[in-house]
């Protein structure tokens, strides 16, 4: 269902911009001289405009109402950054038009077609930021902006590649078909690019994740055991170890370094290596009242293996069922999993702490 939404999000948006294009032609004949100088601003805008509505609504499909407010920031930023490239590629194509300058048309409309295209990409990666948890990750934020402007660029040159061959066989045509070459050269950019965003944005996120469910609940910053002449406060409480694990950050989260896992909080995991969960200062997910080793998780490209301590097998349960074995379970999404702590007569200890598996990023933002 997405690649049909994606394509149709790109037909209408290109088709829409190109009748506004011709609506503000006809209404102002003193701009027809400069046919490109109008178009390629409309066409851009109404690219970008939907290309980053269309992805909203797309990743949230259940909550409309939340996509409405998202959208006021995106919207303003594929307006900019539409109107500023559409008149850099109308411009320029205008004036290489010129009689007097020995430039082939051909070249002239890829340039103008690459400009667009790029333009678009770059809306879509740039306003990511304001509607995923993902982008605050500086290093995928970056990675999401140049595979959105790179397979725009790309789609934006395919379609321009075809439209050209397309041409050279629309002399044949009959004179009514030809007052259809451009809707259908721009008809054909939006579907393009509304493919290459079906394929980068509709795969799943590479980044594997926990998130943390029960047992990780707030209780507040305990003040009772404060000596006020310490200089350190040792606590024991979930945390990570911040040298090989973090936090899904908030572009608007202000501290990245704290280690304390809460319910709610995602932990980012490796998509290679081994991850030890147990109470050892060791382990990389440290939760007291565990054994010192209670389970490994091993990463290697798209397989996530929980291989549990051959001793306190038992404390572990997978999708609320105990493991009655030492075998290694292969980890899918979705799936829940449960360390039982070992002070279970201790009515201040939580009894145990679930944790949710995700193959792929999981954004609650989404």
């Amino acid at each position: 269902m997405r690649p049909y939404l994606y394509i149709l999000a790109g037909l209408t948006s290109a088709l829409l911009g190109w009748n506004l294009g011709q609506l503000i032609l006809t209404d102002f004949g003193w701009l027809q001289p400069f046919p490109e100088v109008v178009l390629f601003p409309c066409i851009a805008i109404s690219l970008a405009i939907g290309s980053v509505a269309n992805e909203i609504f797309v990743s949230n499909p259940t909550r409309p109402k939340l996509s409405l407010k998202m959208l006021r920031f995106p919207l303003l930023i594929a307006l900019g950054v539409g109107l500023l490239a559409g008149l850099v590629a109308g411009v320029v194509s205008q004036i290489l038009f010129l009689p007097q300058i020995p430039v082939p048309a051909f070249f002239v409309r890829i340039f103008g077609w690459l400009v667009v295209g790029a333009a678009v990409g770059f809306a879509e990666g740039l306003s990511w930021r304001s509607h995923s948890i993902e982008a605050g990750n500086p290093q995928r934020f970056r990675q999401r902006l140049l595979v959105s402007v790179s397979a725009a660029s790309l789609a934006s040159l395919l379609a321009a590649s075809i439209f050209e061959l397309i041409r050279q066989l629309w002399e044949t045509f009959p004179r009514p078909l030809r007052a259809y070459e451009d809707p259908l050269g721009f008809a054909l950019l939006g579907l393009c690019l509304g493919i290459a965003f079906s394929i980068t944005n509709a795969s799943p996120s590479y980044l594997p994740a926990l998130r943390a469910g029960r047992g990780f609940e707030y209780t507040g910053d305990d003040y009772d055991d404060l000596d006020p002449n310490a200089t350190v406060v040792l606590r024991d409480y979930p945390k990570i170890d911040r040298s090989h694990l973090k936090f899904v950050a908030h572009p608007s989260s202000g501290d990245q370094d704290e280690d304390e896992i809460e319910e709610g909080l995602s932990i980012q995991l490796p998509t290679k290596g081994v991850i030890r969960i147990g109470s050892a200062e060791k382990a990389q997910i440290q939760l007291p009242h565990l054994p010192l080793h209670a389970a490994d998780i091993h990463f290697k490209g798209k397989e996530a293996i929980l291989s549990p301590n051959q001793k306190f097998y038992r404390t572990v349960a997978v999708n609320g069922t105990r493991l009655g074995s030492r075998r290694n379970i292969p980890l899918k999404h979705n799936y829940v999993l449960t360390f039982y702590t070992i002070d279970e007569d201790d009515i201040e200890t939580p009894q145990n702490y679930r944790l949710v598996f995700y193959n792929r990023f999981f954004d609650p933002m989404a």
